[in-house]
């Protein structure tokens, strides 16, 4: 599942970002793509045992690959 966030104002992706993790099923990856780095949301992905890698893109932005 991919999670488009560019051009949102925070808390959006943030909240967008928690939903899809919440229907997040064992063994599915959720990619998020954000304007900046979500630094609140790594904190809140170890916390709930998830795994994750970012990824700068070319267009300046953020890809957070999130595994269950």
């Amino acid at each position: 599942m991919i999670l488009d966030n560019r051009g949102l104002q925070p808390p959006e992706p943030m909240m967008r970002t928690l939903k899809a993790l919440d229907e997040l099923q064992v063994g599915q990856r959720l990619s998020i793509i954000n304007d900046r780095r979500p630094m609140f949301l790594y904190e809140e992905l170890e916390e709930r045992g998830f795994s994750h890698q970012t990824i700068v893109r070319d267009d300046g932005g953020y890809q957070i690959d999130i595994t269950k």
